[in-house]
This record gives structure tokens, sequence and C-alpha cells, in this order.
């Protein structure tokens, strides 16, 4: 897997469809993928030869959107793909004198206007709101995943690569040159590696790259969940963002950093202030709070989901926040200043990133708009205490299961109205069908529990 080439990172920032065209050329370009995510976040491409790279750069490369999961019936089921020119990246391998590209598209209308189901555009919508009350909101996505091993025959395993744990080294964590050849297929890409390191669970494993305004961590996230499957395959693993594979180990999250800012200021920091966190940051964990059971099955989307939300595993079960330990659902960490920020807990990285940062910072706003009360912060450990401790606190659970998830979702007007009649009708629909497919399926479990002794 090449990966010699240390100049392919275009600076793309403002470009034009000239500037775009030049760089295929500069950088031999044949195939340019027009990459877009369906409603439920699974990647998505249509490719172009160098034929068509400027009719794909006017916005004219059309597609079937009735085969999209969520996107329209098959009578209106025209769609456009409009790139964001400032998306356009190479990839650092293949042939290099046969290089594919890639450019983030938007979805439009054959008119040229956004799609009402298109993720991509609800994000922007609720950047715009932010912007209209000043705001600027910055994230970073911690996204787990597992490798394991690929199988000789029939279905999917779950056979790790290695038995290794936390911030552990070779030769108990196997997957070290797989995380090497991820960061440095991402840093080709543009992106700011802060770290990797291999995670708590058996073949799992966490890289960290800079935070960015909102729809840039969005567009990171897919790529990176791109890169990390390449990768893997490439050394003869299967790479899972699947929330919770093995039971009795930790799954993987999603932990999401998000700040608003002013201009330059951090807007969630005042140092006069108790614990030095403004009355926005106060109100923006309090939106959090307020609606964290009617986005998590936008954070938390799969069956799976809540089968990694449950108590003993370091995922977050209860609705508070804190500043000293990590069994609530928002925490802060200690720095201060410009690092000024939220960590919402709950997210996996199974979610639509577009779908869950426009959750997320509407319920942010919301706070913010209407002084939500955001309690008092909760430092001892709530795995430990009692249920009327809890009720006593104001500390509720987040849902149990997809389904308690989808009924949360439909009665939340305010993230209903970011995510838009089309995304919500779209979603719950796939996912009541995904719960009633779930709970028809006899498991082994069940077989071993009761075939015998019933």
């Amino acid at each position: 897997m090449p990966t010699k080439n240390r100049s392919i990172i275009p600076d793309t920032a403002g470009a034009t469809k000239k500037d775009i065209l030049e760089l295929t050329r500069t950088h031999e370009v044949r195939f340019l993928r027009l990459q877009f995510t369906d409603i439920l976040g699974v990647n998505k491409n249509v490719e172009v030869p160098a034929s068509q790279f400027g009719k794909a750069l006017d916005a004219n490369i059309m597609f079937d959107g009735s085969s999209i999961e969520g996107f329209v019936r098959i009578e209106e089921s025209d769609m456009l793909l409009a790139p964001d020119l400032s998306t356009f990246r190479v990839f650092p391998w293949g042939d290099e004198h046969n290089r594919v590209a890639r450019l983030i598209c938007d979805i439009t209308l054959p008119d040229g206007t956004p799609f009402a189901g298109d993720p991509r555009a609800v994000l922007k919508q609720q950047i715009e709101r932010a912007r209209l009350l000043g705001y600027t909101m910055n994230a970073g996505m911690e996204a787990e995943f597992f490798m394991f091993k690929q199988p000789s025959a029939g279905g999917p395993t779950t056979e790790t690569h290695d038995v290794g744990g936390y911030f552990d080294l070779a030769p108990v964590d196997l997957g070290e040159d797989a995380r090497r050849m991820i960061v440095d297929l991402l840093e080709q890409m543009g992106f700011e590696v802060e770290a990797a390191h291999h995670e708590v669970a058996h073949g799992q494993h966490e890289i960290d790259f800079r935070y960015a305004d909102a729809l840039t961590t969005a567009d990171n996230i897919a790529t990176f969940r791109f890169v990390v499957k390449y990768v893997a395959h490439q050394v003869g693993l299967v790479a899972s963002f699947m929330p919770k594979p093995i039971f009795g180990q930790n799954g993987s999250g999603m932990h999401t950093h998000q700040s608003l800012f002013k201009g330059s200021d951090n807007a969630f920091w005042d140092k006069k202030a108790q614990w030095e966190l403004s009355p926005i940051a106060l109100h923006y964990i309090g939106g959090l709070l307020r609606h964290a059971r009617g986005f998590s099955a936008i954070t938390n989307p799969l069956v799976n989901s809540y089968k990694r939300l449950v108590p003993g595993y370091e995922a977050p079960v209860n609705v508070a926040w804190s500043m000293r330990n990590r069994s609530p659902l928002i925490r802060i960490p200690d720095r201060r200043g410009s690092g000024t920020r939220v960590e919402l807990r709950m997210p996996d990285p199974s979610d639509n990133p577009y779908l869950a940062l426009t959750v997320m910072l509407a319920a942010g706003l919301d706070g913010i708009e209407t002084t939500a009360d955001y309690r008092e912060p909760v430092d001892v450990n709530i795995w430990e205490m009692s249920f009327r401790e809890k009720r006593r606190l104001r500390i509720d659970d987040l849902p149990h299961d997809l389904n308690e998830a989808c009924d949360e979702l439909e009665k939340d007007k305010v993230i209903g109205e970011a995510l838009g009649s089309h995304i919500t009708g779209h979603f719950l629909d796939a996912k009541r069908q995904e719960w009633r497919d779930y709970i028809t399926q006899v498991s082994a479990w069940e077989l071993e529990n009761y075939l015998e002794k019933y």
C-alpha cells in the first residue's frame, strides 16, 4: 500500500472549479468519487472518470435517490450531487499515475434547492441557526473501533487480533502497525492526528484527531471510518464500528467534545464564574440534559447500541453532568480558557455524524434560548447510587432500548424540528422496522436457557 508521496494534501479552502481541475491534472487523478451519506450514516458515492470532472464540479451529476435509504419514493427520485470544493482530497494509495480523489457532496433537487433528506444539509441549518445567535460550534469526536480476524469461512467473527488493554504496547497490541498505517494515511489527507492507542477491550482502538468546526468534524468522521476499514482490509483484519460486538467487554463510544465560540472567544468560559463555566455553557448543558432521551435514537441508533449503555462498562446510563467522574452523561474536562468544553459521552460510532451533531447543537441552543435548568453537577459515582438517591437528584435514565429511544424521539418537538419531518419520519420508519426484525428473532441465549428447561 504506497504511502510514500507526502505532497498530496492540496489547499482547497476557497477553491474554484478551475483550481480543482488543475489539482486533478497535477496529481494525475483518473477517477473522482462524489461522496455523501444516507440517513443512517452509511457512506455512499458515485464515481466519475476524468472526462466527467467538469460536469461533476458543476453539480450536474444525477443519481437515483429512491435507491438510497430514507431518501425518496421512486416517483420523485432524481437527485443532484453538489460538491463542496473545499473537501477535495486525493486518496494516498493506489497507482500514483492513476489516482482517485474525493469530494463530499450536498444533495439537491433538480431545481437546485437543498434536499430535505440530506443529513449534511440539516447540520448546515443548525450551524446557520447558531451563527445568527452569534456562535460557531467546534467539535471533536473520539470514535473507538474494533479490529477482528477475518473469518476463514462463513459469516463474521469476533475473534480479536490481540488480548491487549488500555494503552498496551506491542507485542501485546498486534494492531499497532495497523494504527500507524491509519494515522499515516489520515495525515496525508490533511488530518491533524493527536494520539492513537489501544483501548480497554481486546482488539479495540482509538485514534484522536484535532477538533474543528462542526461540519468539518462530521466530514472527517465519515472519511475516518472509510480509511479505518480500508487499512484493516489491507492487513487482513476486519474493522467494525459496531457499538457492542463482544459480550463482557467494553463497547465502543464516540465521546463528543463541543464548545461554542463568539469570534475568537470561547463562550463557555467565564474566569470569574463558579467552575469557570459561563451561563451560556450551563444552559447549553441544560439543553443537552433536557433532550438527551429525545436524541438518543440519533446518537445511539442501533439495537446493539443499548447493549453498550448498561452499568459496569464505562458507558453512561444516567442523565446528569459532572466534572470529577465519568459515570454521568456529560463530563466537563479540567481544561479552561479557550479549551473549555462539554464532553457528551453517550454517542457511539455507528451514528450518522451529521445528524448526531445536528441534534446536539439543536439541544444546546434550545437550552441557551430557554435558559434551561442545568441542575447541580453530580461528583460521586452514580453507578453506586440507589434508585431513591437518583430520583432525589432528578437523575433520569437514558432509554433502555431502541424502541424506547424511538418513542422519545417521536415526542421531542425540538429535535424533530431540527431534523425536519422528512428525516424524522424516514429514520423512525427504518428504526421501527429494525426493532420489529430484532424482537422476532430467536437468539442462541434463548435456546440455551429455555429449550430443554421448558
